[in-house]
């Protein structure tokens, strides 16, 4: 990734965050010179090591199921917020024209190892945390407890527990820091009502 320092976020903290309240990842692994990428919910554990553990399941009819019989290197990326920036928000467009249109974006990259665990008590450890976490905003939460076990069973044969241990991570907080603090604020402002999360990226990560 081309990560210029202005806009590189190395604070454990907030690429935890981001990972977090993004929790879908486009995991990639390299195999035969091919790429195989998805797109996967994944939960982030803390606790692991100095810079976490990511969990979460694939289908075991997802060509991904057989390439994990060997030892794979993954590559995830985390979205956050982004936007469009014109160069109408820039005092330099009225004043000598000498402005460009540009994207701003908060990413995450994660490289790691990645293993499958075929074991029903980790897997199902793995669907009840994912889904007490998205359910907790539903009035009343679903849980697996709410379907037959049958079904639950017949469902848990179809899928498989993946792992991946973070052996790096970095951000990429791109939020105007190359612009002066004049155009930065127009930035912000202009994206308060067109996309209100990457204006307050724009004031929390520029203004700090």
């Amino acid at each position: 990734m081309y990560l210029p320092t202005h806009f590189k976020q190395e604070d454990l903290k907030e690429l935890f965050d981001l990972v977090e309240n993004n929790p879908l990842g486009s995991l990639m692994v390299v195999h035969e010179g091919e790429i195989e990428a998805n797109h996967i919910p994944l939960e982030l554990d803390r606790s692991v090591d100095a810079n976490g553990v990511l969990r979460g399941h694939i289908a075991k009819a997802n060509p991904l199921f057989h390439l994990l019989d060997n030892d794979q290197s993954a590559y995830v990326i985390f979205h956050a917020d982004q936007a469009y920036i014109s160069p109408n928000w820039y005092e330099g467009k009225q004043e000598h024209h000498r402005v460009v249109p540009t994207w701003n974006y908060r990413v995450v990259h994660v490289k790691g190892k990645i293993r499958k665990v075929e074991d029903d008590k980790y897997l199902r450890g793995v669907l009840a945390r994912l889904t007490r976490t998205h359910e907790a905003t539903q009035p009343l939460p679903w849980k697996m407890g709410d379907a037959p076990n049958d079904f639950i069973a017949e469902q848990l044969e179809k899928i498989v527990a993946i792992e991946i241990k973070i052996d790096s991570i970095i951000g990429k907080f791109k939020v105007s820091q190359n612009r002066s603090a004049v155009d930065a604020g127009n930035v912000a402002q202009a994206l308060e009502n067109k996309n209100t999360q990457m204006a307050e990226s724009v004031r929390r990560y520029y203004f700090k």
